[in-house]
Parts: C-alpha cells; structure tokens; sequence
C-alpha cells in the first residue's frame, strides 16, 4: 500500500509488579510482540515502568537500579531485529544523581535517553526526594547497558527517509507545566510527541487529562502520544487507572479501557501530511518557532512505516461533528453565527426589509428560518421578511405548498410572482425555442428571478438574502449573475450536508410544532433547481446530484482539498475507505474528477461572491480562505489522477 504520509503509533500499558523488573520487561516485550504484528512503527510506555512508578525509597536501593539497567539490556536483546521505535521508563544514576529517563531504542540500539524536566513535589507527589531536575545539565555522555549514549533534553529523533516524522519526549508533569517541553520540541520540529507518564487517578481526573493533551495537541499541532501507568503500581495511597490515549491536533484517535486488570495496547495511524499542512497554512506557528532559538541535537532511526490498511477512522461526514450532542451544540452555533451576521448587516444598512425567494428546498429553507429569528433577535416584526415564491416551468406542487407552508407559518410576507410570462417573452426577445430545454431554458429562469427579488428589495428598501450553500458554490453549480448574486449570502460556508442537520436541529428546537413536518418534508424532498419541467407524473425530473455527483462525496472532497491541500490520489485513497459500502471506486473516481475540473473551471463565480459570514474552517470566499486566480489550469490535478489504475 502507497503510505500517504499515515505512521501507526501506539502506546502499551504493561501489567507490573513493582520493583519486579523482570517481571515488567516480559510484560513490556509482550506488548512489543502484539505492536509488531500490528505493525505498529512507533511504540511507548509508561513513566518508570521497568520498575514501576511507586517504588519511592526503594530507588535509593543500589540492587534495584542494577536489576533495572540488565532487565532494559534484557530488552534490547530481545528487540534487535523489531523494526519499531521504542521508549521505556526507568530510573538513570548519572554522577551520584537520579534521573527519571525515557530510554528511546531502535534494533537493539539505545538511541538517546531523555530525562524528566519537571519534578513534582507538591499533594501527593514527593519525586523531588529521589529524582533531579533535568534542566541542570544539557548533555551528558554515558555508558548504559554496555552501550556508549548520552542523555540530553535538547534531543529530537528523525526519521532518516521521512521528513516529516520527527519525535519529541517529554513526561508526566512536563505536560502539566505551563510551558511544557514539548512546546519548544514542536516548533524545532517534532510532529510526535511521545509522554511517558504515570498519572494517578481521582474523580474528574480523566477529563481533565484529556482537556490538557487535546490542547496541546492542538496547540502545538502535532500528534500526542500518551501512556500512562496502570494495574501493579502499588496502591498504597494512589491508585493508576492506565488511561492512555492518541491525539491529533486536538482530535482523540484512540483511547484505552480504564482500570483494565491486564496488558492494554491502543494503536492507531497519524497522519503526517495533515499535520504538515496545518502548519504550514498557520504563520503564527512559522512565527513562533523563528522567536526561539532551540538546537536540539537529532538522533535518527529508520523503521518502515507502511501498513496494509488504515485501522483509523476515516468520516464521511467531516463537517459533521460525531454524537447527538456535539450536532447539536454545532448547529446552534452555526445558526446563531448566520443570526447575528445577517442581524448586523440589517442594522448598518438601516434596512426596513429581507427579501428572499423561497423554493422549498433545503437552502432557502434555511435562509428563511435564519431571517425570522434574526427578526426576533432585533426585535422586529417578521412581516418585514418578503418571501417570495417565483414558480416556473419545473416547480412541482410538493415544493410550491411546502414554500407556502412554511412562509404563513414563521408569519413572513408572502409574495408569489410567476416568471413563466416574463421568460416566455425573454426568449422570444433573444429568439430561443422554447422547447430547447438547455442551459439557457434554464439560467434565465435563475436570472429572471434574481432580478424580480432585486427590484422588490429596491421597492421595499430592503436587502436579498442569499440563499446558496458551500456546497454549490465550490461545484459553481450556480447561475452566474443568477441565484449567484445576492446582497448578503447566510448559507455561503456552510456545506449541503451540514444544512440538513441544521434544518432538522431548527425544526426540533427552534420552532414550534406547527412548521415541524413540513421542514421534515423539505429534508425528505430530492434537491433540485427545478428548471426543468416535471416528469409526466408532476415530480421532480431534474435531480441535481445525479447531475454534479452526490453532495457527500463533493463534501468530503472540498473538506480535505481546502482543508489539507491532499493530493487527488490521496483524497482517492481516503473516500473509498469512508464510502467503502456505499460507493464503488469507480464511482468516487468519476465524481472526483468531475469535482476538480468544476472547482476550477467556476473560480470566476467565486471571485466574486457576495459578503456572507464564516461560520467553518472551510470557505470560499475571495476575502476569507480561498484566494485563488479564477484561470488556474487544473491539468496537475487531472493528471494524477488519470495515472491511477482502477
């Protein structure tokens, strides 16, 4: 398999007895052996775990520090040949000192040895009375295991072939202090981080590890490896959960089973190229890795990171957050960013009216619901909202009572104009046969539209609410001059998949009883423009995603093109994960295509959009996220795409 910049890493928590290192290191080996058959590339446990975390004065034992340096010599014999980075926990002397370390091995060989920053002494932590701080020396060269090493802060391990997997380790309360190690480890280059811990545990705990590593992961947009003490630490006074865990720039990709009894092993892939492509879009990061001047020595090892199949999940939805509640709290906020917007814009334009043409389908749906609350918000009567339907020669009896419908039941102004008359006589103006049903049959139908909203926006000193989605305007499925132009645009970042939740989320909670069926009428209603006539049966015959491809495959394209700048091969490789029961490759590969060759053909549309408010990481507007030359050629892109073989 062609890798795409995917590493598995994982993080094992050993069953231990403490001060038993034998014991411990064939737990750790074990964990080892299950890693290697997952083909896991880089691999780490906990905070002391050669000895076990709670052995207290029993690290003052001169026996105990022997045992433990021929127990991880044991080890190093034992993972010649495993093509795995791997770090251990274990106590160092160094010069009548002791040092809580993190040994970091590859085949065999001790690559550095990284000691702890911060010390805890404070509540229930006392590691001040055995261990040192590390900050009292940068690098010291010693011979541990038989093998001539150093230990040293300022040590980052690089892949030799990967550029971008570059590894960082830093332990336990490093990660709790208010500049951890890890901060300087990113911005010199670490894309891993690797937390060797031995967390104890007590109510609200958990939560709070996870809030702690989920914003430095973010923060330092890198992935966060952490593995924490678990079953046979002593339970004294404390007891360790082995709550392990793997972020990725603030998303959890695997989390073990807390208080496990047993060995635990958690793996998943990160990938690489994502975490690239967030900094380098963020200057800020550039910014502040140029304000320090860190030279962290490299060590480098070169283990093969290919797998056969990504065990990590690939959403088909990327713009819709997982579980009921966080859709939710998403949908709220989204509504109310489209809310305050338009509301804004209604009050610095003094404007005594929001005209808007209903369809009854999903957009102007929206629209609509977003201009009656920001009515309330304002304190202003819905009646200024001038709905308009403008049924033409494909609008179906399904839309135009669901357009009705809703626009009585949130009290806006109803207004019907039909265009049938004025674009009957457009065409024998500009000599069109009417029974042509091609692009002109339908564009003027949009733009006579758009020009009957203008000019009773005019007529009631108001603004035209645009109705068009994220979703359109990166196909350009949109009538240029048309359905295209508005004077303030609520729904132009927000993705055809997400108005679905939103609408829902809308009818559940925002409105009452009454408007309840007919918005679950409008989600259920196939979209389409209906500029064409309806089939002989009065339904809908133009359906829009059996023309430009299904809406969730082009937003899961846009989502990882804006987002990540991935490669079509790559963005390929992902959606038939994703839509691997849903579409065949084929399929994905024919719509991709279709995607990129209409990305860049309808920039010009997009250069000049209407103002509209952000409300995702995705945009597409010339002023926000999306400055791109409207005569781009797509050819790169196409190209690598027809290399592949299907």
């Amino acid at each position: 398999m062609k890798n795409y910049g995917f590493v598995r890493v994982g993080a094992g928590v050993p069953k231990i007895e403490v001060a038993n290192c034998k014991y411990n290191i064939d737990s750790i080996f074990e964990l080892i052996k299950e890693a290697e058959k997952n083909k896991i590339s880089i691999l780490t446990f906990p905070e002391l775990c050669v000895t076990g975390y709670t052995c207290a004065d029993l690290f003052y034992q001169q026996a105990l520090l022997e045992e433990c340096e021929k127990s991880i010599e044991e080890l190093l014999t034992l993972t010649k040949d495993i093509d795995m980075l791997i770090t251990v926990g274990a106590p160092i002397k160094v010069n009548f000192k002791l040092y809580n370390c993190a040994i970091a091995m590859y085949k065999g060989e001790i690559l550095c040895i990284v000691p702890k920053t911060f010390i805890p002494n404070y509540g229930e932590f006392y590691e001040k009375r055995w261990f040192t701080m590390a900050d009292e020396f940068n690098k010291i060269n010693i011979n541990y295991c038989g093998q001539n090493t150093f230990i040293s802060t300022n040590v980052l391990i690089q892949h030799e072939s990967i550029k971008d997997l570059c590894v960082g380790i830093e332990m336990c309360e490093d990660l709790w202090s208010p500049i951890p190690p890890s901060t300087f480890q990113a911005i010199s280059g670490a894309s891993v981080i690797l937390n060797l811990s031995a967390s104890n545990d007590y109510v609200g705990k958990s939560d709070y590890r996870k809030t702690i590593i989920d914003s430095q992961s973010s923060k330092c947009m890198c992935a966060y490896i952490y593995s924490s003490a678990g079953f046979g630490e002593s339970s004294t006074d404390l007891v360790f959960s082995g709550h392990s865990l793997i972020y990725e720039n603030g998303a959890l990709l695997a989390e073990c089973k807390e208080y496990s009894l047993n060995n635990q092993l958690i793996y998943t892939e990160i990938d690489l190229e994502k975490l690239s492509a967030y900094r380098q879009r963020n200057n800020t990061y550039a910014d502040c890795s140029s304000k320090y001047d860190n030279n962290f020595e490299k060590v480098y090892f070169n283990a093969n990171i290919e797998v056969d199949i990504l065990v990590r999940n690939i959403d088909k939805s990327p713009f819709i957050p997982e579980g009921i509640n966080k859709i939710s709290e998403r949908c709220s906020e989204i509504f109310n960013i489209q809310i305050n917007g338009l509301a804004k814009r209604i009050i610095h334009s003094n404007a005594k009216s929001m005209v808007l043409g209903i369809s009854g389908g999903l957009d102007s749906t929206l629209a609509l619901l977003v201009c009656a609350k920001t009515c309330d918000k304002l304190g202003l009567d819905r009646k200024i909202i001038k709905a308009v339907t403008m049924p033409g020669f494909g609008t179906t009896d399904r839309t135009y009572n669901n357009a009705v419908d809703m626009i009585n039941k949130v009290g806006a102004t109803f207004k019907e104009i039909s265009i049938k008359d004025s674009v009957t006589q457009h065409f024998k103006d500009i000599g069109h046969d009417i029974n042509n049903n091609n692009v002109i049959y339908e564009n003027s139908q949009a733009r006579e539209r758009t020009q009957i909203l203008m000019d009773v926006a005019n007529q009631e000193n108001g603004l035209v609410i645009g109705t068009g989605d994220l979703s359109e305007l990166a196909l350009g499925w949109a009538t240029y001059n048309g359905d295209h132009m508005s004077m303030y645009g609520v729904n132009s970042s927000i993705p055809k998949t997400l108005i679905r939740y939103i609408i829902k989320w809308v009818a559940d909670y925002e409105f009452k009883d009454d408007i309840k069926n007919t918005l679950y009428d409008v989600l259920e209603t196939p979209v389409s423009p209906e500029l064409l006539p309806p089939d002989k049966d009065g339904n809908i015959a133009q359906k829009t995603e059996e023309l430009v491809g299904p809406y969730e495959l082009h937003d899961f394209f846009l989502y990882h093109v804006m987002r990540f700048g991935y490669k079509p091969s790559k963005i390929l490789f992902l959606a038939n994960i994703a839509f691997e029961n849903v579409y065949n490759r084929e399929t994905i590969y024919k719509w991709l295509k279709n995607f990129y060759s209409r990305f860049f053909a309808q920039q010009f549309k997009r250069s000049c959009l209407p103002d509209g408010p952000k409300v995702g990481s995705v945009c597409v507007s010339p002023r926000g996220d999306l400055r791109m030359p409207s005569d781009a050629v797509v050819k790169i892109w196409i190209d690598e795409l027809e290399k592949i073989t299907l």
